[in-house]
């Protein structure tokens, strides 16, 4: 493409403002939270969601659905009061894909110890000084989550090992993210914005090559910064409403 770099923010901003709105919830995984208004249910029924977010979206609505019924429809309570009755009562099968039951109780049991430290999940993510993006609030939250080796570590990444880690950084979006689009909760005051990222799966960073806004070849941590530098630089206060946009390309087959 040979459009400037002006014509292209245009374009984005005009996508951001098309695709960010409550339609977007009807076939997105962030439907999920959004049956939910206790804070600690938003956050877990989110990273839960999040967690299993690739490939065909009806089937990752599917099965967070079966996670949440498997929870009571209580995440929260479920997670506070859980008995090893009630996890011998998980069937022993696949949740999603890769995401087995056992990864499930994983997830179950380190929300549990997590919630015992903390009020809320954003008290584990929370940014310290001279930093500019997540990373090291990852690194930090998979410390505090991770409490033995298991293999449901895998489901939660690391920028450290050069992962893209997409999937966490979707959930730091809903949580962080505020504007009265009624998409994004917004429920985290003690995180700006500003610090957010593009959660860079195959579709973003293809959009992004093909708009000329990111030149790596990789789908990593390095391409997130890469795409940061130029994103912040049109938006440094909401750099994550261009996920709407790279995401509403993709869909509308524009680029192809």
């Amino acid at each position: 493409m040979n459009l400037k770099e002006k014509d292209i923010f245009d374009l984005l901003n005009e996508k951001a403002e098309l695709y960010n709105s409550p339609d977007f919830i009807t076939d997105d995984p962030i439907q999920i939270p959004h049956r939910f208004s206790l804070k600690q249910d938003i956050e877990i029924a989110g990273f839960l969601s999040a967690s299993i977010a690739w490939g065909n979206r009806k089937s990752i609505i599917n099965d967070a659905n079966k996670m949440m019924e498997l929870m009571g429809n209580s995440p929260y309570d479920f997670v506070m009061n859980f008995t090893d009755s009630d996890l011998a009562k998980i069937p022993q099968k696949a949740i999603h894909r890769t995401f087995n039951h056992e990864d499930f109780i994983f997830f179950l049991k380190n929300f549990r110890q997590i919630y015992t430290q903390f009020d809320s999940l954003e008290d584990a993510f929370l940014i310290s000084e001279n930093e500019i993006n997540f990373s090291h609030s990852i690194e930090r939250f998979r410390n505090h989550f991770i409490s033995e080796k298991h293999r449901g570590q895998k489901h939660v990444s690391s920028p450290y090992k050069n992962s893209a880690s997409k999937r966490l950084i979707m959930f730091l979006r809903w949580m962080v993210r505020k504007d009265r689009k009624g998409v994004d909760f917004g429920i985290w005051a003690k995180i700006d914005p500003r610090f957010l990222s593009i959660p860079l799966d195959v579709h973003t960073a293809n959009i992004s090559r093909k708009l000329g806004i990111l030149k790596r070849k990789q789908n990593d941590w390095k391409a997130v910064e890469e795409l940061d530098s130029i994103l912040r630089k049109y938006n440094s206060v909401d750099p994550a409403v261009y996920d709407f946009a790279l995401f509403g390309l993709g869909v509308s087959k524009e680029f192809e």
